[in-house]
């Protein structure tokens, strides 16, 4: 079980384009990183949770903060989600369930990913966990996190700048 303080587990997934990425590349160069799982593209609950990031994705850049999406989805279908959804963010393939298995996300009853996030920090240490989630409330309460975290200056996050 994965917690607050530890480090996150390193990893390499295709993103939609195909293209080979690592837990150090999604948060080199970012105060933060929001990894959120979830099970399906292109579903209502997924879909409500990915617009919410699209709808607060400046919102997260501003502070920093680097957002993408995990499920067992294949980059094909990561594509036309993005597309259908102007999502602004990268989504990961993992079409296996090896890395949502690493962080606790999978739901070995469906096969799919579970609906879960980890807030890490800029050297890969879990600031947050949150293993119920509201989709529709999601990118909110996310937002509220980090701000949080940035406020209190705790977990290696600095105060943001705007």
């Amino acid at each position: 079980m994965l917690r607050e303080g530890d480090r996150a587990p390193s990893f390499r997934l295709p993103n939609q384009h195909g293209e080979e990425v690592s837990l150090e590349d999604l948060v080199k160069g970012y105060r933060a990183l929001v990894l959120y799982f979830y099970p399906r593209d292109d579903t209502p609950g997924c879909t409500a949770e990915a617009c919410g990031f699209r709808d607060s994705f400046e919102s997260f850049r501003r502070m920093g903060v680097n957002v993408v999406g995990v499920s067992v989805d294949d980059t094909e279908s990561h594509r036309r989600f993005i597309g259908k959804y102007k999502l602004p963010f990268t989504l990961l393939s993992d079409v296996d369930g090896r890395v949502s298995r690493l962080y606790d996300a999978y739901r070995e009853d469906r096969g799919t990913a579970a609906r879960k996030t980890y807030l890490i920090d800029g050297e890969g240490v879990i600031r947050a966990v949150f293993p119920k989630v509201s989709p529709e409330e999601h990118a909110s309460e996310i937002l509220a996190a980090v701000k949080n975290l940035s406020q209190h200056r705790s977990g290696g996050f600095d105060t943001p700048t705007e």
